[in-house]
């Protein structure tokens, strides 16, 4: 049960999940902005911005977010991996 990579494999999943959990809360902050904007202030989404309205430019911008986001989340994921498996082989070549 104290599996030196069991501990680190449940270290690397809360990892992620924090992580996750973190960039989930910031897209929902923006995304909140969005929802209030139409809500609350919905002529504003009606300015031309960059030539169409600005309800368009904020949409793409949040689909771009989005995959911004889904990259730095694989990097940083994959880093972690990647950091891991070293530390086990590390480990591997000191025990033997």
């Amino acid at each position: 049960m104290n599996d030196p990579s069991t501990r680190r494999d449940q270290e690397l999943i809360a990892y992620k999940a924090r992580l996750g959990l973190w960039m989930f809360v910031v897209y929902a902050l923006i995304y909140g902005g969005f929802v209030y904007i139409n809500t609350f202030h919905p002529r504003l989404m009606g300015l031309d911005m960059l030539g169409v309205n600005l309800a368009v430019v904020y949409g793409l911008g949040l689909i771009v977010f989005a995959v911004i986001l889904a990259l730095i989340y694989n990097s940083l994921c994959a880093r972690a991996e990647s950091d891991a498996s070293e530390d086990t082989a590390s480990e591997d070549s000191d025990v033997r």
